[in-house]
C-alpha cells in the first residue's frame, strides 16, 4: 500500500511540476509534510538542502530520499519511477508536437505565457524556505528570528548578486557558519 501512495504521490509531482525543480518543491511539501505526514517541515528543509547538494534533479533527488526513507530502497525506486514517469511520456509527446510545429506563430505564444506561472512557483518555492529559515518557527515574531539565517542569506544573496561566486562556494561557506555557530 506504502509502495502505491509513493507512486501517486510521486506522479502527481512529476506531471504538475512545470519548471524544474524549485518549481516542484511546493508540490513535494504538499504531498510528502501536509498530504502524508511523511516528513515534518524540519525534514523537509533538510530534503530541500541534500536534493540541492546531490547531483541530479532536484524534483528525482527528492523522491529518491522521501522513498528511502519511507519504505527503504524498493520505496526510492518507485517513488523516483513515478516521479520521472510523466516526465518522460510530455516530453516524447512534446518532441514530436515541437518538431513537426514548430514554426507556428501560435504555439510560441503558449510558451511565451508558460513563464510567468514558472516564475511565480519558484518565487512562492523561495519564499517559503526563506520563512522558515528565518523564523524558526511558523510565527512570525521578532523573538522567533533566526539571524544567522538571515544574516547568512543576506550575505550570500549580496555575494552571488554582486561578485558572482560559485553557487557550491557560496553554500559551502554558510555551512561552515553555521557549523562555527553551532560549535560556539
Amino acid at each position: 500500500m506504502i509502495y502505491i501512495q509513493l507512486f501517486l504521490s510521486f506522479i502527481q509531482v512529476g506531471m504538475f511540476s512545470i519548471g524544474g525543480g524549485y518549481a516542484a518543491m511546493p508540490l513535494i511539501q504538499s504531498q510528502v509534510v501536509q498530504g502524508h505526514g511523511w516528513l515534518t517541515m524540519s525534514e523537509f528543509t533538510d530534503l530541500i538542502t541534500i536534493a540541492e547538494m546531490t547531483p541530479g534533479p532536484i524534483a528525482v533527488n527528492s523522491a529518491t530520499f522521501v522513498g528511502i526513507r519511507i519504505a527503504g530502497v524498493p520505496g526510492a525506486m518507485v517513488a523516483t519511477f513515478g516521479c520521472i514517469l510523466p516526465s518522460c511520456i510530455i516530453v516524447s509527446i512534446l518532441a514530436m508536437i515541437y518538431y513537426r510545429y514548430k514554426n507556428i506563430s501560435a504555439l510560441q505564444n503558449v510558451l511565451g505565457t508558460l513563464r510567468p506561472a514558472v516564475v511565480a512557483l519558484i518565487a512562492a518555492a523561495g519564499l517559503s524556505i526563506l520563512q522558515l529559515v528565518v523564523f524558526q518557527e511558523n510565527a512570525m515574531q521578532l523573538s522567533n528570528v533566526n539571524w544567522l539565517g538571515l544574516i547568512c542569506f543576506a550575505a550570500a544573496l549580496f555575494i552571488l548578486r554582486k561578485w558572482k561566486w560559485n553557487p557550491i562556494l557560496v553554500m559551502a561557506l554558510c555551512g561552515v557558519c553555521g557549523l562555527i555557530a553551532a560549535l560556539l
